[in-house]
């Protein structure tokens, strides 16, 4: 129970308003070092209640501290990717902090800088930021770390992916040497390792979710289909799933929008996701997915990074990943908050290595799907394989394999998500969508 973690009454009432009661794995373990003051790495992906493991004992602290709120100089310091991952995150803080006196503001590029600034200018106690448009404002003079007093590197992994190593090194120079410092990664590869051992001291260790053990509720399969029919494959499976959110990934932003296009043709509402898109219509796209509006998202990696929306019963991988890590974080998108979920793969002649760099990363093979209507022959699999034979009609899902014999239940928004407390849930966009956030009423 959150009530058992020490967590004080203001919190506490903001988590029953939401009928948040128990906490997930890592909020349990990592809130209590964290209250300590101690330094802390996690080993956890999106989806496990990371943002609220540390988003609670940051009001917490903040709010007991006596320090005072300077213009342009944050007390608190949140590193995140992308700029949904940082939007996503304040929406957290100003949920959690409802009842609390403390401000915070998320700044990100590809909005306008103005009142990005007139909230720096006027303080805030914490600042959730993407590393380039830190910087630039850093440079600029608009904001000033020397008073952080709690620092948090969320999703390193992909920070390192996305080649913001440089950015981020430069940044921790900017800190005061005496602060708390937290580490947020799904995986822990010796480059990450070394990262931590610049910004830790002493850690605390916390994981859950180990990268290569994906989600047991996940039923995923492989489908072999020839490259030129994966479009109509695509149309075929989300047919088959009428009910729920479908999400499908490709490897190349042109890609992404050729597929909406090829969807459209097929009569499938869709939206893409990616890099070229402007915040503007990014948000929106979200919105549209989130609501239903829109039931199926084409995304890239990058651009789906922090994304975590409710109904989700369908990932497809369009295309394999070149990284196979970025297979886990794919498929993880589902079988949220105790639902069941599938994951379909769809496998050219092309992308034999990725598969076998995949299945080796997670330590099991993945079941073919034999018997779908687009099954190319050229592309059967060159090794003995656990097969699962399709019946796909009306609402019917592909069968599970025999050892799964636990049925299949659609995601609904009513289910066990009631009185357990998810990583970075999502409602309305507040004035993130500004690009800032600000949040405040009465310190206890």
């Amino acid at each position: 129970m959150f009530s058992n973690l020490s967590l004080a009454e203001p919190l506490l009432r903001a988590l029953n308003e939401k009928n948040y009661t128990e906490p997930s794995p890592i909020q349990a373990q990592a809130i209590p070092y964290l209250l300590q003051g101690r330094d802390l790495i996690g080993v956890a992906q999106t989806g496990t209640g990371k943002t609220a493991a540390f988003a609670l004992p940051i009001l917490q602290r903040l709010t007991a501290s006596t320090a005072p709120l300077l213009p342009k100089r944050p007390r608190a310091l949140i590193l995140a990717p992308t700029r949904e991952l940082a939007a996503q995150i304040a929406q957290s803080f100003g949920a959690y902090g409802k009842f609390l006196k403390l401000s915070h503001a998320a700044i990100f590029g590809g909005v306008s800088l103005s009142p990005q600034i007139r909230a720096l200018s006027h303080g805030v106690d914490i600042l959730i930021a993407t590393p380039g448009r830190l910087q630039d404002l850093e440079r600029q003079k608009h904001v000033f770390l020397d008073k952080v007093e709690i620092f948090v590197l969320d999703e390193a992994d992909r920070m390192l992916d996305l080649g913001f190593v440089h950015e981020i090194k430069r940044i921790i120079t900017k800190l005061p040497p005496k602060r708390q410092s937290l580490l947020f990664s799904a995986t822990m590869p010796l480059a990450i390792q070394e990262l931590a051992s610049s910004i830790v001291h002493n850690p605390a260790r916390v994981e859950v979710t180990p990268v290569s053990s994906t989600a047991e509720r996940i039923e995923q399969q492989v489908a072999f289909v020839n490259r030129n029919d994966k479009s109509k494959a695509l149309v075929h499976f989300i047919n088959q799933h009428p009910t729920g959110l479908v999400l499908a990934f490709v490897r190349m932003k042109h890609m992404a929008n050729k597929l909406v296009d090829q969807l459209a043709r097929d009569g499938v509402k869709a939206e893409a996701i990616h890099g070229n898109k402007s915040q503007g219509a990014r948000q929106r796209a979200l919105e549209n997915f989130r609501s239903g509006r829109s039931r199926v998202l084409v995304a890239t990696d990058i651009a789906a990074r922090g994304i975590d929306v409710k109904g989700i019963s369908l990932v497809v991988n369009y295309d394999l990943p070149e990284e196979p890590e970025s297979y886990v974080h794919r498929i993880g998108r589902t079988a949220r908050a105790g639902m069941d979920g599938q994951a379909i793969a769809f496998c050219d002649s092309s992308e034999r290595n990725l598969l076998r760099a995949i299945e080796r990363l997670i330590r099991r093979p993945i079941p073919v799907l034999k018997g779908h209507p687009f099954e190319g022959a050229a592309n059967q699999p060159d090794r003995p394989r656990t097969t699962v034979e399709y019946a796909g009609s009306g609402i019917d899902r592909p069968h599970r394999p025999a050892q799964r014999s636990r049925g299949f239940r659609p995601q609904s928004s009513s289910s066990t998500q009631g009185n357990r407390f998810g990583g970075g849930r999502t409602g309305g966009e507040g004035h993130t969508r500004a690009g800032f956030a600000r949040s405040g009423s009465s310190r206890f």
